[in-house]
């Protein structure tokens, strides 16, 4: 039980190193979420991403390790759903696209069987 106690008192005090890595990987995810789009097909989880990033600097430069860190992953999943999102949206397109070109190559095949 006093081991316990001990292993506690000094998880309590081990230092969390500055998350550099976590916000850089989240400010990467940022911008490739912006890059595909996501300000219009996911504005919410792009602002949302936007703002935790921000959070998380600021964070960091208060020296709060553990909150920077915290915030800076879920900046990376706010931005990773947002790219989703957007691809997601631009395939949809993609394939509706596709299908107006198959409707109307089959108008015209059926056209020309007509005659």
């Amino acid at each position: 039980m006093m081991l316990l106690a001990v292993l506690g008192l000094s998880a309590c005090g081990t230092k969390v190193q500055p998350p550099d890595f976590q916000v850089t990987q989240a400010t990467t995810a940022v911008s490739q979420a912006e890059s595909v789009g996501a300000y219009e097909s996911a504005p919410v989880e792009l602002e949302a991403a936007r703002a935790k990033l921000a959070q998380a600097k600021q964070a960091l430069q208060q020296m709060d390790n553990l909150t920077a860190q915290r915030l800076a992953d879920e900046a990376t999943a706010d931005a990773n759903l947002a790219e989703a999102k957007a691809r997601t949206a631009k395939s949809r397109k993609s394939v509706e696209a596709l299908k107006e070109g198959i409707r109307t190559l089959q108008e015209e095949v059926d056209r020309k069987s007509a005659r």
